[in-house]
């Protein structure tokens, strides 16, 4: 699915205007590039790939003098930023933050994502018909604007996050990338630990429905996820690795796209383990944002014209890579992070985020009965993590009122001083089930003196064909996050087998041990910093 244009190797960025949202803000403010003249918006029907009907608008600057460069015939002629619309959204999704990149010197075309509303098709989640859009959407810009062939961006939310760092992999003119609150591994983001995200998926279907027309395939695969056909399971797993930035990871470095990610630390449909994955393979030109909020939150107040620092970020990456302004966004740590519950970091690489880690000792052999929700959960899919973003409110639990037939728990020392998590937080446990398949999630909290649990972070696991009765080796990645618990504190990792979040595989009455194997002790080992 390559794309046939030469190879341009000048700079490349997209613009953005604001601040932050509910005080979650990460980096410094942009400074603004207003024309004389108010941007001109047009609302136009582009011909996708094979023809198919994409509903879009174009805003063009109203003043030929900022951001300008010429061509052999003195026509002038200004960067270009591509926005796919979200999922569900219309396309006045992004209006008035392309009304502002317009205005400090860009040619902006947002569209409808074929499949919803206006736009012909049908909903093909990021699939090879997407990304052929999104070349369509430039040959058109260039063909029908004042647009510069060699300062080519894109940029969007979710979706059409996703689908812009999949097209960095498939079109060579595309010189930067700002993916906010997207997936660079599908798979990873909606099913790991092998567990079904239901929430997410069930949110995401049930949008689907109403806005778009999904397509046979999708209705497939949702079919099969949902009702958990593990016959199906290889053709899933496939089908979201054709969607994902992370499997097309070499050709996306040899295009060289500038790459600015930024997610949410609650993000409940795209977590943000799969982000810092990802950054970690670029090769070029990248920069990290990691902020308090959920699915969208951090940026939706630009959305709305105010003030917003995700896509202040925004802009001064692309104001860099696409115009080639020295504004020092190159110079700056690319690792950024917004401190849930206040106060920002900035990082020279994300393995320097934490400066050790420390264990915790599971030595107690805990044994469970599935089925049961204990209490303990990662929360409402969409809600808790704006919470903690807005109040500083994360999901809570009394922690020893936590059933010990239902729930696993153990708990560290008190701690005489602050201990700063940053990163991703592991588990290492040995598991014996009495069935052959089984879920568990497992969850931390920081726990005051009078047992209130705070949940720090968690994931699921799920495993499948096990023997009854034989125990084997876990090792599971909790979702990352940059969390201070108070001195008097202590953290408490509890277990158990439902959260309304997730599909549970166990079968009635299962019950799971967790326990330590010869020679190899269970831990939870938290990333600190000094």
């Amino acid at each position: 699915m390559g794309h046939p244009h030469r190879r341009l190797r000048t700079p490349a960025a997209f613009v953005a205007s604001a601040a932050v949202l509910a005080g979650a803000a990460v980096g410094p403010a942009s400074t603004a590039h207003a024309t004389t003249d108010s941007p001109t918006v047009r609302f136009v029907d582009i011909p996708g790939d094979g023809g198919t009907k994409l509903a879009a608008n174009v805003v063009v600057p109203g003043d030929a003098s900022a951001g300008t460069s010429t061509d052999g015939d003195g026509e002038r002629r200004y960067p270009l930023v591509v926005l796919p619309t979200s999922w569900s959204m219309p396309q006045i999704e992004y209006l008035a933050q392309a009304k502002k990149l317009a205005a400090s010197g860009y040619v902006v075309l947002s569209y409808n994502s074929r499949g919803f509303l206006q736009s012909g098709g049908t909903i093909e989640v990021a699939g090879p018909p997407d990304i052929a859009d999104a070349s369509k959407v430039i040959d058109w810009a260039l063909a029908n604007t004042p647009a510069d062939p060699e300062r080519v961006g894109m940029a969007g939310i979710s979706y059409g996050a996703g689908i812009s760092l999949l097209a960095s992999a498939f079109d060579e003119r595309i010189r930067a990338v700002v993916a906010m609150s997207g997936w660079a591994d599908l798979v990873d983001s909606i099913y790991s630990g092998r567990t079904q995200h239901t929430q997410a998926a069930a949110f995401l279907t049930g949008t689907g429905y109403l806005t778009g027309r999904p397509g046979e395939e999708f209705e497939e695969i949702v079919k099969g996820f949902l009702g958990s056909d593990l016959e199906k399971e290889a053709d899933m797993i496939a089908w979201g690795k054709k969607r994902s930035a992370a499997t097309h990871i070499d050709r996306i470095n040899a295009n060289g796209a500038a790459i600015m990610l930024g997610n949410a630390w609650g993000d409940s449909i795209f977590p943000p383990n799969q982000y810092v994955d990802f950054y970690e393979k670029l090769t070029g030109p990248k920069r990290l944002e990691l902020r308090p909020g959920d699915h969208a939150t951090p940026e939706m107040a630009g959305l709305l014209g105010l003030p917003n620092d995700v896509w202040n970020s925004a802009e001064r990456w692309l104001d860099h890579h696409l115009k080639g302004e020295d504004n020092g966004v190159d110079e700056e740590p690319p690792v950024r992070l917004g401190v849930r519950g206040g106060g920002r970091e900035s990082h020279p690489t994300w393995k320097a985020v934490s400066s050790g880690t420390e264990r915790i000792a599971l030595d107690d052999t805990e044994r469970i009965v599935a089925n049961v929700d204990s209490g303990a959960n990662g929360g409402t899919v969409m809600l808790s993590g704006v919470l903690d973003q807005l109040a500083n409110v994360a999901p809570t639990v009394s922690v020893p009122l936590l059933p010990d037939r239902y729930a696993a728990v153990w708990r560290s020392e008190r701690y005489a001083d602050e201990r700063r998590i940053r990163g991703t937080v592991k588990l290492r446990t040995t598991v014996t089930s009495t069935e052959a398949d089984g879920t568990f999630v497992a969850h931390l909290y920081d726990v005051n003196a009078l047992g209130v649990g705070k949940l720090v972070t968690h994931a699921p696991f799920s495993f499948h064909d096990k023997t009854p009765g034989e125990a084997f080796d876990v090792d599971l990645e909790l979702f990352s996050t940059a969390y201070d618990v108070a001195a008097g504190h202590r953290l408490a990792l509890v277990i158990d087998t439902v959260d309304p979040l997730y599909a549970e595989h166990n079968p009635a009455w299962a019950k799971l041990t967790f326990s330590s194997s010869a020679g190899k002790p269970s831990y939870v080992e938290i990333p600190v910093r000094d």
